[in-house]
């Protein structure tokens, strides 16, 4: 029991959970008409792993720096470091495994010097977060917004196709509402958690987040339009916004009710948004490949 308890505990520091966010690196193979392609998909699929293990080193030193906030704060306080169920000695020696697992990957690997332009991009950026940015207003929420378009450009440098600039305005504006939401939860859950969090107002976040959202649904919809190129099919892909108009509505929802403040675990504990998301998923698959 204290192995199993131990092996939870090690993939909860390296947020096994958050690799969803990764998933946006498959988004330029699929709406590229590439999916398919098994070479391509490969290099995807190991390209996944590589920045999915960068990005737990990422938190690794994140949860060190933040140890002593983190267990002043109602939730995160059980995580592992703060908790103590994992030592600060052990997280390192991880840390480093992770590391040399993650150079060997793209030592074997395909990747281009473009993808790993966006990986080294994707490191510094958070690195500055970790230890500077994250203080700051308003650059906080745009340096989170960056990681999430990052992730999609990176998805694209390993196939080598180029993003379509409502795909890039999409994922942006929803990023930056997330991104609000999550700082609008912390600011209403929380008290001091983040010395960043003095600068808002709940007022101003709702404003913002909402805003983006919108801006999000219309960027989607054109983008839609404009992907005709892909299949005849594509046409029927405008059919697909009314989905992403629901999905939002539940998501808000439970914004409005949950304490969580990480878009990942409000996703996590919502089997209906679960459920919501795999069906769009499926939608797009079947208009692009199968129609």
């Amino acid at each position: 029991m204290k192995k199993n308890s131990k092996i939870k505990d090690y993939l909860k520091l390296v947020r096994i959970n958050h690799y969803l966010k990764n998933v946006l690196i498959f988004l330029p193979i699929i709406f590229s008409g590439n999916l398919f392609n098994k070479e391509k998909l490969i290099n995807v699929i190991i390209g996944f792993i590589i920045f999915s293990l960068i990005s737990s080193t990422i938190y690794i030193i994140n949860d060190i720096k933040d140890i002593n906030n983190d267990k002043a704060h109602f939730q995160k306080k059980n995580r592992p470091l703060a908790s103590e169920t994992i030592k600060i000695k052990e997280a390192i020696v991880l840390f480093f495994i992770l590391i040399i697992a993650s150079i060997i990957l793209i030592y074997f690997s395909s990747l281009n010097i473009k993808a790993l332009l966006y990986i080294i991009i994707y490191i510094i950026i958070n690195i500055l977060y970790t230890f500077y940015l994250k203080n700051k207003p308003i650059v906080d929420i745009t340096v989170l917004s960056s990681l999430f378009v990052i992730r999609v450009l990176y998805g694209a440098a390993i196939i080598n196709v180029e993003v379509s600039n409502w795909l890039n305005l999409t994922i942006m504006s929803a990023a930056f509402y997330l991104a609000l939401s999550k700082r609008n939860n912390e600011l209403k859950n929380t008290i001091k958690a983040r010395e960043v969090l003095k600068y808002y107002s709940n007022d101003y976040l709702n404003k913002n987040m909402y805003m983006f959202l919108s801006m999000a649904i219309i960027f989607y919809s054109l983008w839609t339009i404009d992907l005709k190129s892909v299949t005849k099919s594509s046409n029927y892909l405008i059919w697909t916004v009314p989905f992403i108009m629901i999905i939002a509505l539940k998501y808000n929802m439970n914004i409005e009710q949950n304490k969580d403040d990480n878009p990942i675990e409000i996703v996590l504990n919502d089997k209906w948004l679960i459920l919501l998301i795999a069906i769009y998923g499926i939608i797009i698959i079947s208009i692009l490949y199968i129609s």
